[in-house]
């Protein structure tokens, strides 16, 4: 279990790290190439269509194929896109490298997280969830660095260079057996699953800190140049918030095995709720919005492990193959990922960075009187 634990870590935290190096490199695209915020949304979020156009697709492969085969060819799309996006000088093409870049992802992690939780046992999955999600944190704490580098170096022989771990992983995963045989299940029962309450709670408690993070890995980063700051100590304010969310990501994992998957979920609806409700008085000072992105990022990060984790158990118990909840997370994550990232910035641009902050800031609100309402009904 430690072995393929490591394996899975790996490969979501080179999948995130490549997703998060544009951050830093966001004002130096949109200088080079003139893209408006609107522009700017569009490319960060090429990526999440990718993912949601590869959700499907890849569940489907992982259960009629396997997840080794499933994961391997995930892998290869993540070396070849990776390097076409390093070496791409327009802005079509760096689009279509973070479009094939999602979609290669989808692949990986449908099949990477669906090969760990088919071989962990129940009362312990949260905390192997958590761990991977750790690992996939950590590789966007990284991805800023990287980022950073190529907007100091070239992009060329940074990313070149970095999609070279792609073959060290492929190796490890093609040595690694699989004991989660293809169950070939028919693609009715993805979508027959949404009629599960638990599941679309799971999809939502995925769906909502993608969308907000989709919002700020646009917004936040643009702002932060306007007050001063340059590409490397944007990198560093990202590298700091993902380094607190990678290290407590187990350990929410592990709360939500002992104390039920809604405990840190509700912590999380709180502090997102309070941080994005004063983004638009803190963005005005680099000392107050920083820690105000910190924050906002340290709630959101306490979503992934239990969401998942509850979408794992209802699919054990309804007879689901663990790759169609994952392809649903994917599903989830995806197109809310679009809506943050390019339907913030342009809405930004339409009105000011306040209102998307105050709409996310409604939606937690929300959700978390739905929670307890639900909780009084029970």
């Amino acid at each position: 279990m430690r072995r393929l634990l490591l394996i899975v870590g790996a490969v979501v935290l080179v999948d995130t790290m490549f997703y998060a190096a544009l951050t830093p490199l966001l004002p130096h695209y949109a200088e080079e190439l003139g893209l408006s915020k609107a522009s700017a949304g569009l490319l960060a979020g090429a990526y999440a269509v990718g993912a949601l156009a590869g959700g499907i697709p890849a569940g489907v492969a992982a259960s009629r194929f396997g997840v080794k085969p499933t994961l391997l060819a995930g892998l290869a799309g993540m070396i070849v896109t990776t390097t076409l996006f390093g070496f791409a000088k327009s802005v079509w093409l760096l689009d279509l490298a973070r479009f094939l870049q999602g979609v290669s992802s989808s692949f990986s992690w449908t099949a990477g997280l669906s090969w760990l939780v088919a071989d962990a046992p129940a009362e312990s999955r949260g905390r192997l969830i958590g761990s991977a999600m750790g690992a996939a944190i950590f590789g966007a704490m990284l991805g800023p660095v990287i980022g950073g580098v190529a907007s100091l170096t070239s992009p060329e022989a940074t990313f070149g260079g970095v999609a070279c771990l792609g073959f060290v992983l492929a190796a490890a995963a093609f040595a690694t057996p699989s004991l989660h045989a293809a169950r070939r299940q028919p693609v009715a029962l993805l979508f027959g699953a949404l009629r599960n309450r638990r599941i679309v709670a799971s999809v939502w408690f995925v769906a909502l800190p993608a969308l907000a993070f989709g919002t700020i890995n646009v917004l936040g980063p643009l702002r932060l140049s306007e007050l001063g700051l340059g590409a490397v100590a944007i990198g560093v304010v990202w590298l700091f918030s993902a380094g607190l969310e990678a290290t407590s990501a187990p350990i929410v994992g592990h709360v939500s095995d002992r104390r039920g998957r809604l405990v840190p979920l509700r912590g999380g609806l709180i502090g997102a709720c309070a941080s994005l409700a004063l983004f638009p008085v803190l963005d005005e000072s680099v000392w107050s919005f920083v820690p105000a992105i910190v924050a906002c990022s340290f709630a959101l990060g306490a979503f992934w492990a239990p969401a998942m984790s509850m979408a794992s158990d209802e699919a054990e118990a309804i007879g689901l193959d663990y790759a169609f909840g994952f392809a649903l997370i994917n599903l989830a994550w995806a197109p809310s990922q679009v809506v943050g990232s390019a339907g913030g910035g342009a809405l930004a641009q339409l009105t000011s960075d306040a209102v998307p902050y105050l709409l996310l800031a409604a939606l937690c609100a929300l959700t978390l009187a739905a929670l307890w309402r639900s909780a009084r009904s029970s």
